[in-house]
């Protein structure tokens, strides 16, 4: 199940060819129904999901009317390759590869011609090579890029600023959010905190089993890096934390609301509501080369102060000045 970090890495290929196929294209998803393919580890359900197909709703885009979700959940790391496959011998207009490298990388590998809409979320598209320009996307690819390496050294920041007592934390990583730990071991180092790892493997996570590696010095923090596996395990991992009485550190404000202490982060609903964008600017014909990648630009610091009290954590004032919003 596992993929190493060198058979996940690719070296930047310039897609050539293709570029007739997309007027025809537009003209055929204006006509009829247009068919998004997206294959990806949360249910259809989940919240992130909805958002997009909200967003499309808006835009005018009915399924089962002129729009057709064709949504394929994997429950492991090598369904990618043959779901995506498969999304494009079905002949979807669009692939929608959101969240995760691997989701990326396999659209990438299944078509140099079907537009591809990437909402990247776990990883860095531009230190991985898939990109090489944010202002000219490469061939068939443009959507979103969130700086998520950098966040991830900000939040040990933030809570290094605020709690100059903090000398150890722990940290939940797994195969998809290496790039993140190491950042986090970086920041940590250089901040002067020991950081102990714990890499979660097997699913269901065990996350009791998990943190009994951590020797007891290190459990008075938690950073939780994001991918979707986590973040299906946002109600699970934020009582873990709760029982454990411990401080807990996440990407997006979905965690905090499930009861997890603080979070820093871009909204992560919005920008699946923004991916729905592009993939209707494509629908009416632009060239994905022709829109370029954005980046969020609007981040939020927001503190469960339920939570806090909940674990006898004190809150300092400037804890309280920094949060941009406060959940009571």
């Amino acid at each position: 199940m596992l993929l190493s970090r060198h058979t996940r890495r690719r070296e930047f290929i310039t897609l050539l060819g293709g570029a007739a196929a997309w007027p025809l294209a537009a003209r055929a998803q204006t006509a009829g129904t247009l068919r998004v393919g997206m294959v990806g580890v949360q249910p259809i359900s989940a919240p992130t999901y909805q958002a997009f197909l909200h967003r499309m709703a808006e835009l005018g885009y009915q399924d089962g009317n002129n729009f057709d979700f064709q949504f394929i959940q994997a429950t492991r790391s090598e369904d990618y390759a043959p779901r995506t496959r498969e999304l494009v011998a079905r002949g979807v207009n669009i692939l929608f590869a959101s969240g995760t490298e691997i989701g990326l990388k396999t659209a990438l590998d299944a078509t140099s011609t079907v537009p591809i809409v990437m909402l990247a979320i776990d990883y860095d598209p531009m230190a991985l090579g898939y990109v090489s320009s944010l202002a000219r996307p490469p061939g068939n690819l443009t959507g979103i890029f969130l700086r998520q390496i950098e966040l991830t050294t900000k939040r040990v920041q933030i809570v290094k600023d605020v709690f100059p007592e903090l000398r150890a934390a722990t940290a939940f990583w797994d195969w998809i959010s290496t790039d993140q730990f190491q950042a986090t071991q970086g920041a940590a180092k250089e901040l002067g905190i020991k950081l102990f790892g714990c890499e979660l493997r097997e699913q269901p996570y065990d996350y009791d089993k998990a943190l009994a590696q951590a020797p007891a010095e290190y459990r008075g923090w938690l950073f939780v890096m994001t991918t979707p596996l986590f973040f299906r395990d946002r109600a699970r991992l934020a009582d873990f934390a709760l029982r454990q009485r411990m401080p807990s550190v996440f990407a997006f404000r979905e965690w905090v609301d499930a009861g997890g202490l603080l979070s820093y982060g871009p909204s992560l609903i919005g920008m699946f509501r923004r991916a729905a964008e592009y993939v209707d600017r494509i629908a009416r014909g632009a060239k994905p080369s022709d829109l370029p990648i954005e980046q969020p630009t609007k981040f939020e610091f927001v503190l469960n102060l339920k939570t806090a009290k909940a674990i006898g954590l004190a809150t300092p004032t400037d804890l309280l000045l920094r949060a941009d919003e406060v959940i009571e």
